[in-house]
């Protein structure tokens, strides 16, 4: 066609074609009733590559891809633009080069106004980078679902901007229990507590997370089966670009584990805490009650010796009586202060149960106050139990408090024994503690005997009370149990086994019987408190002994070397740089005929288990006149005694 040329007007169908031509974006051309190219614009020769004259006459089928063109789609597509109208479809087209292209195309039906069909209009986009930039979004967003999907040790999965499940990752159904089609749609307050619900919990996170962008809490869950888990939560809005709350993705980790071993920690930290406390309180109540004993020792003699010697006069020696009776109560509260730190070796004798609670109930009434009653129950004959008496008073009297912390305000304590006997025939006392309090649940009542467990507040209780109570029960051959019913109190029992012929009565002072009474020996007395050393000599020298003092361990070795007529040696074991053990050891290596006594006030010695080898009597601190004298028979008894 000729150009027109300036100042001649241009035709409709010449500005069309103009404009067609120019169009670089877009492949548009045309097509006859057969499907070959009649018409080509710089669009179509940009993005397919061919010019005009190369493809003008061909065949368009000819940019389909080989799977296409076998598959008849080019046919296809001309015949349903010739009987629809419109033909329209995506899909990868073949470029001069031979490389691919996603494409766009539209092919219309060209028709005279008779309705001749004389061609085809086609216009082709290429959307190749939108193609690639969508399959890249597709392949990412997969992978992400993958992702999401694989992870098992969280819940992951999205809302809607009301709440209501859109998405559900494996993890959230191992830990919650529901399957996607379960609860896809449903609300998710729905793994909320009732307590939380009624609360509007729920609402308020999503509130949360809508104003601030983020919220986060640890709380109690509920999964399917209605179990509980501690849970740790975040929900964070999700916005499109203009801001407009699309949903929120919520994430949820069962920390339950961690939450019952932080809690473990906490309690073993506690319990290492209350022991080094108890340990603590030990050892100083272990020095004190051993340096109490010294002081008592020097007290207790001296009187003695003073009421000795002093003829009875009504103003002086009912005051002597009575400070020696103070004396001797201060060695009990010792033996008690040592039995608390361990520092007291167990000593079982027969005990008779009345004479030891009656003994004890002052101290009882002064311990609970006025508020609690007690009343005590014997039936008559009861028999003596073996055990120690000393543990058997800290256990009566742990198991009183413990029974007064259980009534606040005030109540009645039972203390009752009575014979029983164990499934084997053997024969027990039954020791009982009723309170009318409270009482314990199941839980509690299983755990009670637990070391360190209390139900009292921090730093009220060590929970070692009624562990100290158990195990004095199972060392002594019996056993500790707890009765608790509902609405009853707390019944704690305590079996003891029956004392038997031939084991120690609670009669320790008692000269051996008819052992003859040594006066007139050679006596050395080590002590390294000068207190008790001057005590100790007078106490010898009052029964008709010559005593020589030594002050340390060096020199009681000196004295024995120096003095070789000397029979008899009485020591303290704890001292400095030498103990009372060492020194017998090398006293016995020149003399191992020598009768040697080792005084204490606590059998927690250093060397201990030299001084066990050897096999060195013992006197416990503080002690009588009497109780030394016999100490000092039954040393030179055992060594009269043949091999």
């Amino acid at each position: 066609m000729a150009k027109a040329t300036a100042g001649e007007p241009v035709h409709d169908d010449d500005r069309y074609r103009l404009l067609v031509n120019a169009i670089t974006d877009y492949a548009i051309y045309m097509l006859d009733p057969e499907g070959r190219v009649v018409s080509w614009n710089a669009g179509a020769e940009r993005f397919k590559g061919y010019t005009s004259s190369e493809i003008t006459g061909e065949h368009f089928s000819r940019f389909y891809t080989p799977e296409d063109q076998a598959a008849g789609v080019p046919a296809e597509a001309l015949r349903q633009a010739a009987t629809e109208g419109r033909f329209e479809q995506e899909g990868w087209r073949i470029r001069k080069d031979g490389t691919r292209f996603w494409a766009h195309v539209v092919i219309d039906p060209i028709r005279t106004p008779e309705g001749e069909l004389i061609g085809y209009a086609k216009i082709t986009r290429d959307l190749t980078e939108r193609k690639l930039a969508a399959e890249a979004l597709r392949r990412s967003e997969e992978e992400f679902r993958l992702l999401v999907q694989g992870v098992i040790d969280y819940a992951i999965y999205m809302l809607d901007p009301d709440g209501r499940i859109t998405t559900w990752n494996l993890g959230a159904q191992r830990i919650k229990g529901y399957r996607p089609e379960e609860v896809v749609g449903g609300h998710f307050s729905t793994f909320y507590t009732e307590e939380e619900r009624a609360a509007g919990a729920p609402a308020l996170a999503l509130a949360v997370a809508e104003e601030e962008g983020r919220f986060e809490t640890e709380a109690w869950r509920v999964r399917k089966d209605g179990s509980r888990f501690r849970a740790h939560v975040v929900i964070d809005a999700i916005r499109d670009e203009q801001g407009v709350l699309l949903g929120f993705a919520k994430v949820t980790r069962d920390v339950t584990e961690r939450m019952e071993s932080q809690r473990a920690l906490e309690s073993a930290r506690e319990a290492l805490f209350q022991s080094q406390k108890i340990e603590a309180i030990g050892q100083l109540t272990g020095g004190i009650a051993h340096d109490f004993n010294n002081l008592l020792m020097a007290v207790l003699g001296s009187l003695e010796l003073v009421r000795k010697r002093l003829d009875y006069d009504p103003r002086i020696t009912p005051l002597l009586e009575n400070a020696i009776q103070g004396a001797e109560r201060g060695a009990v509260l010792t033996q008690r202060m040592l039995s608390f730190a361990r520092k007291q070796e167990l000593t079982f004798v027969a005990v008779d149960i009345p004479s030891l609670v009656r003994g004890m109930s002052e101290f009882i009434e002064r311990t609970i106050g006025p508020s609690i009653d007690v009343s005590v129950r014997f039936p008559p004959g009861v028999r003596r139990v073996h055990t120690d008496p000393y543990q058997l008073e800290a256990a009566l009297l742990n198991l009183v408090v413990n029974a007064r912390d259980a009534m606040p305000h005030g109540g009645n304590i039972t203390i009752t024994a009575e014979p029983d006997a164990s499934p084997d025939g053997a024969a027990f006392v039954r020791i009982s503690v009723r309170d009318t309090g409270e009482g314990m649940d199941e839980e509690t009542l299983k755990r009670a005997t637990e070391p360190f467990f209390t139900t009292k507040g921090a730093g009220k209780g060590t929970g070692l009370g009624l562990s100290m109570v158990h195990g004095l029960a199972e060392q002594s051959g019996g056993r500790f149990g707890l009765v608790s019913p509902e609405g009853q109190g707390v019944t704690a029992h305590i079996w003891l086994p029956v004392a038997v012929a031939g084991q120690d009565q609670e009669a320790p002072d008692n000269r051996p019987v008819g052992a003859p009474e040594c006066r007139g020996l050679r006596i050395l007395a080590v002590d390294d408190d000068r207190l008790v050393l001057t005590n100790t000599v007078a106490m010898l020298e009052d029964m008709g002994h010559s005593v020589i003092a030594a002050a340390s361990g060096k020199e009681g070795l000196d004295e024995v070397r120096r003095h070789p007529d000397i029979d008899l040696v009485i020591t303290d074991e704890v001292m400095p740089r030498m103990s009372g053990s060492q020194m017998a050891v090398e006293m016995l290596k020149t003399r191992p005929d020598l009768p040697i006594g080792v005084v204490t006030g606590y059998a927690d010695m250093a060397n201990r288990d030299s001084r066990l080898s050897l096999g060195l009597p013992r006197l416990a601190k503080p002690f009588t006149l009497a109780a030394l004298a016999a100490f000092v028979d039954q040393l030179m008894l055992a060594e009269a005694a043949p091999a």
